[in-house]
């Protein structure tokens, strides 16, 4: 596995040095929703023929951004695309490294900010409609597909999702697994102390007969041919005969340093064991931490979100491994897209 890993890894970075000299665009609009009230904030990045200078996006005094340039006009052609879901409390920007990787490689990347469970929005009311998750990613999907002339064309049937975290749920429910509140409730009994039972406490999504039934809900989009999932969450509410019967390829990735609330063996490893075998991948990193898939942290940030909230500082520490995280983020990026090239080329 390491000789494989190494020459995925060398043909990573030897096609990403090469895709760097390709520009990437990169637009913000806002999705309203006059029948739910549920705006979305949506980022695109995608390919592009400009040779107007770049500028950073998504870097502040924590995270590292990646380079781009604003409303850019996109390159001729068809491209895959790819779209983002951020876990509870995350947002847009915690992937843009991945979304940054795969726009210089030829893909059009979506991502956006769910209402009630981003950093931006943590609306009770938002949150608990948790089935509106999936539907976020629909309606990102309508947007992008039907709008070529600001994005690039969507090449047909090349539609993925890849989530992190809460994320992850929202890929598989988007893909066809089906969740059980009742299943969720039993595992909870049964294993407390996972943050994805703390969290669904907080949403609180199943206060009254209509909300629990829209939650148990099939929400599949059948344009959504692949999904990844990254150290998911709320697996163990879904279904057995659901993941059995999953309709698309998924790519299980988890975070193998040790976990108290979001152990593997209890989320990732036991949700890849009920995917059909014959089409899912499950890779485990041994040095990765859930919050490896998350922006690469600005020396000194660590220190500063101690400061300012005791425990923050979680969020920029991975493994032990003297690996850095960029190196880690190398290697997700390079499993996912050698994942997504495989399912295109079959």
């Amino acid at each position: 596995m390491k000789i494989a890993f190494g020459a995925l890894l060398l043909t990573w970075l030897a096609t990403t040095a090469l895709a760097d000299e390709n520009p990437v665009g990169f637009q913000t609009s806002i999705l309203a929703d006059s029948h739910n009230g549920r705006a979305l904030e949506m980022v695109v990045w995608y390919p592009s023929a400009t040779t107007a200078a770049t500028q950073m996006i998504g870097d502040d005094v924590v995270f590292v951004g990646a380079p781009a340039v604003r409303d850019a006009p996109p390159a001729a052609g068809k491209h895959p695309l790819l779209v983002l879901s951020h876990g509870y409390r995350g947002n847009w920007s915690n992937q843009i490294w991945l979304a940054s990787a795969l726009a210089h490689r030829g893909y059009i990347v979506a991502a956006l900010n769910h209402p009630g469970t981003t950093t931006h929005d943590l609306s009770p009311q938002a949150a608990a409609q948790l089935w509106q998750r999936p539907v976020d990613l629909r309606r990102v999907i309508d947007r992008v597909t039907t709008q070529p002339e600001k994005f690039g064309s969507v090449a047909n049937g090349r539609i993925a999702v890849v989530g992190h975290s809460l994320g992850g749920w929202t890929a598989l429910e988007i893909a066809g697994a089906r969740f059980d509140p009742d299943r969720f409730a039993q595992e909870c009994k049964a294993h407390p102390q996972l943050s994805s039972c703390t969290n669904y406490g907080k949403i609180k999504p199943v206060s009254t007969s209509e909300s629990k039934a829209a939650l148990a809900a099939d929400l599949r989009d059948k344009r959504v041919t692949a999904v990844v999932a990254l150290d998911l969450g709320f697996s163990r509410g879904l279904t057995d005969e659901s993941l059995a019967a999953l309709p698309v390829p998924a790519l299980v990735i988890a975070a193998g340093a040790p976990s108290h609330d979001l152990p593997a063996e209890l989320e990732s490893a036991n949700l890849a064991k009920r995917l059909p075998s014959a089409s899912s991948r499950y890779v485990e990193i041994s040095d990765a931490s859930h919050f490896s898939f998350l922006s690469v942290c600005k020396p000194g940030a660590e220190v500063m979100l101690e400061e300012d909230v005791p425990g923050d500082g979680i969020i920029c520490r991975d493994g032990d491994s003297a690996r850095p995280r960029e190196v880690i983020q190398q290697q997700v990026a390079a499993l996912i897209a050698e994942f997504l090239d495989k399912e295109d080329s079959l």
